[in-house]
């Protein structure tokens, strides 16, 4: 029995490596798409009618991605299992059909989206970017959310509260909204009344709506010390805030190489006074539908795209599998990336000051926010050629920056040392709470001690190391798993997590191993693999997805075969449900197993159907072959 699956692994084995060569691209890249909701579909549509621009192929393709995703119910899902619908994502997506003109409000299948919206109590209960959304475009007003003080842009670092406690991903979405509501700005798109008609009514979000966070009285006897009248004050703000911007647009016109943030300081730059037909705006326009991505189902505009990552993790799994350093796949994949390698400072370094730049980001266009799962990966991709004295460098150069990350508290963050202020979960925008600072948390850290272990030898010993164990150990549930940040959800954060400890020699008869693993078998589904809902990110508990996926099968799998000399049956019963399901094609294979925002945003990676599978599979015929 032992032989036969090593001899079907092997087949998988080699149908893997097969597939992901043919994906390579000519300059050695790998451009699979980070698929999300309609979201950012609905919000492009929006934009190219803001500033007038005529794109029918392209809105065409959005909208009919857009079409595809509706439900029969009239609504839209952000994940396969979710009750009903999303309200943030049916808002969005009825109001980007509405206002291209592909529907109106007599369209039975926006009457039952309507209904459903009015029955989960209207806009006022959906997520905070779509609040700001029908605030920018005349469906709400601004003084019905909650605000910041423009003038909070201008408290010092120093200050116990700065707009530097958010993380970088944060702050370049909370600066262009702090604009746009200090400015009460807002457009009317063509269409607004056939949308008006449509959209419940909306009343007031929540108790505390009518007031903002902080009075400007507050904000300005914060400020007191500096020689300036309240107007000059004020004008300083905005234009820190617009420099702000300015300064970390990337090269492609993005600001920070995301959607969302582009879309944001489009209607920011406007509020100041910037032309529809400038041409920042119309860079960040071509910058975002260079990050189109067709499907068999019309077009998805991506967040971001996800090549980095998605290059870096296959090399890494290619080599795992037993493909040479010296492979042509190898070689090219090794060149791209090490162009990617990041060479100047961003603002990671205020907390981190003394550190040369030296990690990767996750986009293909990402110079100055890197993070430190793509620089572990990266590190490990080139691990075997380093070995031979090749791209010695960049190694060092990535290895003492992924070290310096390691936060106070002995965890490892994704983009910022040390960003997590208690009083960043005060701020009333609960659906926020989860990006508002850059904690440690057990997917980085365990990810990041497999990396140090498998590659560097490190245990124990090390005083890296033995922080960063000091922290898991502290962070695991009562049942036994550890929440994933960055994935869905507590088999993520529990496969990093053990894999990480076997890595630096945490024997499999230590009490927090037992447990993890104990807990791992225990949601075992009866056809041998496992699945997780993204509900678990919400409700910040285990839901069972109840059927399983390939990453998360993967993921369970990898986590036992780091502790099991030999096969066990729950191993086995998980390898041959893993073969099942390389072959099949359904909503599991597709459903989203990636983290963004809780309740709001989660991503199908295309690549983790071959890449986790490889992995798993791959270091079960190294461990059990013969």
């Amino acid at each position: 029995m032992k032989h036969f699956y090593i001899e079907r692994v092997d087949q998988a084995i080699d149908q893997l490596k097969e597939v992901l060569i043919r994906h390579q691209e000519s300059d050695g890249r790998w451009n699979f798409c980070f698929e999300s909701g309609t979201m950012t579909d609905a919000y492009m549509i929006l934009l190219m009618k803001l500033l007038e621009i005529d794109n029918e192929p392209v809105c065409r393709l959005l909208v009919e991605r857009i079409l595809s995703k509706q439900t029969k119910d009239g609504t839209w899902k952000l994940y396969a299992d979710e009750k009903e619908g999303n309200l943030s994502a049916t808002i969005d997506s009825a109001l980007a059909l509405i206002y291209a003109g592909v529907k109106n409000e007599r369209d039975p299948e926006l009457k039952k989206a309507r209904e459903f919206i009015r029955i989960q109590g209207g806009a006022q209960k959906a997520g905070s970017l779509t609040k700001v959304l029908l605030s920018l475009l005349g469906h709400m007003k601004w003084s019905d959310i909650p605000k910041i003080p423009v003038e909070f842009l201008l408290l010092p670092i120093w200050s116990p509260v700065n707009f530097f406690d958010f993380v970088g991903y944060t702050r370049v979405h909370v600066a262009p909204i702090l604009l746009v509501a200090d400015r009460n700005f807002s457009v009317e798109l063509k269409g607004k009344s056939r949308a008006d008609q449509w959209l419940p009514s909306v009343s007031r979000i929540s108790d505390f709506s009518h007031q903002d966070i902080w009075a400007d009285d507050e904000m300005m006897a914060a400020l007191s010390s500096l020689p300036f009248s309240r107007e000059e004050m004020h004008e300083k703000a905005v234009r820190f805030g617009e420099r702000f911007l300015l300064k970390r647009i990337e090269a492609d016109g993005t600001l920070y190489s995301y959607f969302t943030s582009t879309f944001l300081m489009v209607f920011a730059l406007l509020s100041l006074g910037y032309k529809k037909d400038h041409p920042i705006l119309r860079r960040a326009v071509q910058g975002l539908i260079s990050m189109l991505y067709k499907l068999k189902e019309g077009a998805h505009l991506q967040e971001t795209t996800s090549t980095v990552w998605d290059t870096s993790l296959i090399l890494y799994a290619l080599q795992e599998a037993g493909m040479k350093a010296d492979h042509s796949a190898v070689k090219r994949g090794l060149q791209y990336i090490l162009k990617r390698q990041h060479t100047k400072k961003g603002d990671w370094a205020i907390r981190n000051p003394g550190v040369l730049p030296g990690g990767w980001g996750f986009s293909d266009t990402n110079t100055i926010n890197p993070d430190v799962d793509d620089t572990s990966v990266c590190l490990r991709a080139l691990a075997p050629s380093v070995r031979s004295d090749q791209y010695q460098d960049a190694w060092v150069r990535g290895f003492r920056w992924l070290l310096s990350m390691q936060n106070r508290d002995g965890g490892w963050p994704a983009f910022e040392k040390n960003t997590h202020k208690a009083w960043l979960r005060l701020l009333p925008y609960k659906d926020g709470r989860p990006v508002w600072g850059d904690p440690s948390t057990a997917d980085l850290t365990g990810r990041t001690l497999h990396f140090l272990g498998t590659v560097m030898g490190w245990t124990t010993d090390n005083p890296v190391v033995r922080r960063g164990w000091s922290w898991l150990y502290h962070h695991q549930r009562l049942d036994g798993s550890w929440f994933g940040r960055w994935g869905i959800t507590f088999i993520y954060g529990t496969w990093a997590a053990l894999t990480g400890l076997a890595a630096i020699g945490i024997p499999r008869h230590h009490p927090t191993v037992r447990k993890g693993i104990r807990w791992l078998l225990s949601i075992q589904n009866e056809d041998g693999g496992w699945g997780e809902s993204c509900l678990s990110d919400v409700k910040k508990k285990y839901v069972p997805l109840k059927a399983s996926t390939p990453s998360q099968t993967a993921w369970a799998l990898d986590a036992l075969i780091a502790f099991y000399d030999q096969p066990t049956p729950e191993i086995q019963a998980g390898v041959k449900c893993l073969l099942r399901l390389l072959e099949r094609e359904g909503w599991e294979t597709s459903y989203p197993t990636g983290a963004g925002l809780a309740g709001q945003f989660y991503i199908h990676y295309h690549s983790y159907r071959y890449v986790w599978p490889l992995v798993a599979l791959a270091h079960y015929r190294n461990k059990y072959g013969p």
